[in-house]
């Protein structure tokens, strides 16, 4: 469990421990009691990854979350106070159009959703949106490989970086951002040994998400790693419950205890004194038998 005085992790904070070699560990959060679950076992970061829409709401893919949703979720988080970094997903079309659009949102991010830092991805084509928003004094944290928000001309969540001429274009993609002065770089569903080689060639952390132990870091999706959900999970996630199951179980139990009467008891009911009682009684003109009719009657 994380100590109630530990420091609140920062940027710097991140950079520190890749420079001492210590592991960062990220996980996705969209509520209140998800941002203090991850708060209380000590992560690093939580990410409120535009991924909501496809776990939370219900979205085929994040190209329909908007700005409005993620700002939702962000309060929401917001909200734990928690002492892990808290980054908000910059979600499909916030930034991709202007680099006005981009700041206005990543602004948003902070001042009306309370997070730190704001992601966003795409390699040297983002850079001039990087900029602005870094100039804004905002934390930037990149995002390379499998992009989500590009799934159509990536044909679909597939690995990225899998041929010489990928992986480069990635490295070099990854060499320019940390250029421009992100703080941290998510590689999605790289090859193992290409992130570990673009992780030798940082400065900055690199965050791990189906690329090889090499990374910097590592984060999963809330939803995945707990077992919140029976669909198929990437080859990537490692699940570490199963509490989609342990709820099922709950439910069907306090289901059979409403249909048993067993739910409430005594012990879940709030008393009335006797004489307290006795006067309603009197005022409603309720008989001794009238109380058990009722109650059989519905």
């Amino acid at each position: 469990m994380a100590s109630v005085s530990a420091p609140r992790t920062t940027p710097q904070s991140l950079l520190e421990k890749k420079q001492r070699g210590e592991p960062i560990a990220v996980v996705t959060a969209y509520d209140l009691p998800s941002a203090l679950a991850a708060d209380r076992a000590g992560l690093d970061a939580v990410l409120v990854g535009d991924s909501l829409g496809m776990v939370v709401l219900g979205y085929g893919d994040t190209l329909r979350v908007t700005m409005e949703e993620m700002l939702h979720h962000c309060r929401a988080v917001s909200r734990a106070r928690t002492r892990a970094l808290r980054i908000g997903d910059m979600p499909f079309l916030s930034y991709q159009a202007s680099t006005a659009d981009a700041v206005r949102n990543a602004g948003r991010f902070l001042a009306e959703g309370g997070m730190d830092a704001v992601k966003l991805e795409g390699g040297r084509e983002r850079v001039a949106a990087v900029r602005a928003i870094l100039d804004a004094g905002i934390p930037v944290m990149g995002h390379l490989g499998l992009t989500p928000q590009s799934i159509r001309a990536l044909g679909g969540f597939r690995p990225q970086g899998v041929t010489a001429a990928s992986a480069l274009r990635l490295l070099e993609d990854a060499l320019a951002l940390e250029e421009t002065g992100v703080f941290s770089i998510v590689l999605e569903a790289v090859p193992e040994r290409v992130a570990a080689l673009v992780t030798s060639r940082l400065r900055v952390p690199t965050i791990g998400i189906g690329a090889g132990a090499s990374c910097d870091g590592q984060v999963l999706v809330f939803h995945d790693l707990l077992g919140f959900q029976d669909s198929l999970s990437p080859r990537f996630v490692k699940r570490y419950a199963n509490l989609l199951g342990e709820a099922e179980r709950g439910l069907a139990a306090y289901k059979d205890d409403v249909a048993a009467r067993r739910f409430p008891g005594p012990e879940h009911t709030y008393p009335m004194p006797d004489d307290e009682w006795e006067k309603l009684r009197s005022e409603v003109g309720v008989e001794s038998g009238e109380r058990r009719e009722e109650k059989t009657r519905w």
